[in-house]
């Protein structure tokens, strides 16, 4: 049995929509790899700080799974990840997953973060790192001390400056999940990502989801007021389907600065994104995921609609497409940040913490 279907709709868009656009080569900088039986349960008070909806796709994704899901969804290319794992709600849960994401990296040759605690202290952090081949860490705004209220958690309650401290003296990378319901404008948000890169220049920031900007209000004055100072960030669009935050990431930082990241397995999700009233609404079809009512993010449409909803993973790089042809972007624009983006920093990195 396949491990979900491709149906007619989907290979008309991906035929006629994406295989030429695409460069023969992709890098997924953001891929979950986990599996369900080494996880642990998630405590009550993480759930609380965490929407519902990305996980209903799939219990977990093994890196069989992951290899199977490009060679149905991306036929004709080669396509490799930089991987992580998922489900982690303390240093002992993580501990399993972190050591599967290691053996999938050096099984496949291809590169993975270490998903770190904050309670981790440096040493340790980077004696995992070295351990696993990993390089770099990524982490999770769950993850800051449960008496934070959701809305107040900081960058620092879930990436102590100790850690990032070493992860500057490694040259490593930081896939950075922004905290906080101002997303990207968040003013807090943006005054530690330059903090980040004044204390510590030489960690290779990633900000992940173009900072969560999910929508055109998520943007604020993020770019012309605080971003423009810190040229060397990173951005990938993970499971980001707004071309207008796209778009205003390629235009004020440079196709140089962004890269693809598909969040799978979540991006398997069959889902048309909308924008409303300020925030984002995934449109899914009926029976498809649950009780709606569960996330209000999630709205199901009608069984006639629901034909012509493909992948979530389809919808991000369709918004790309069009971001790319609003702003003139050449073949090789796009396949650096398909691909030679994320390439150039993972060699980067490896070579400043191996040697390599």
């Amino acid at each position: 049995m396949a491990l979900f279907e491709v149906t007619e709709n989907d290979k008309r868009i991906y035929e006629e929509e994406l295989r030429d656009f695409l460069p023969d080569k992709i890098l997924d900088v953001h891929a979950h790899v986990w599996l369900d039986s080494l996880t642990t349960p998630k405590p009550a008070y993480l759930e609380a700080r965490t929407v519902a909806w990305p996980s209903l796709v799939a219990k977990d994704d093994s890196i069989e799974d992951l290899i199977e899901t490009y060679r149905l969804m991306f036929p004709g290319k080669d396509v490799s990840a930089l991987m992580f794992a998922n489900e982690v709600h303390s240093v002992d849960s993580a501990r399993a997953n972190n050591e599967y994401v290691s053996e999938a990296s050096k099984k496949t040759g291809w590169p993975a973060l270490y998903f770190s605690h904050p309670t981790q202290s440096p040493d340790e952090v980077e004696r995992m790192i070295r351990r696993g081949g990993f390089v770099g860490i990524k982490s999770y705004l769950d993850l800051a001390p449960a008496y934070i209220p959701e809305n107040e958690i900081r960058i620092f309650d879930f990436f102590p400056k100790e850690q990032l401290k070493r992860m500057d003296e490694m040259g490593a990378v930081v896939m950075l999940h922004i905290p906080r319901s101002g997303r990207l404008k968040d003013p807090v948000n943006l005054e530690q990502i330059l903090e980040i890169k004044s204390l510590f220049p030489n960690v290779r920031l990633i900000i992940a989801h173009i900072g969560r900007a999910y929508v055109r209000e998520d943007i604020g004055n993020a770019f012309t007021d605080y971003l423009n100072r810190v040229p060397d960030l990173m951005y990938d669009f993970t499971a980001n389907c707004c071309e207008y935050a796209i778009t205003e990431v390629i235009r004020n930082a440079g196709p140089e600065h962004l890269m693809f990241g598909s969040d799978m397995p979540i991006l398997r999700m069959r889902t048309r994104r909308i924008e409303e009233n300020g925030t984002y609404i995934n449109l899914v079809p009926p029976g498809l995921y649950g009780d709606p009512s569960q996330d209000r993010h999630l709205r199901e449409v009608s069984p006639e609609e629901a034909e012509k909803i493909t992948f979530f993973a389809y919808e991000e790089l369709l918004a790309f497409k069009r971001a790319c042809a609003a702003l003139g972007c050449s073949r090789e624009d796009v396949s650096d940040m398909m691909y030679g983006n994320a390439k150039k920093l993972i060699d980067g990195a490896r070579r400043s913490i191996y040697g390599e």
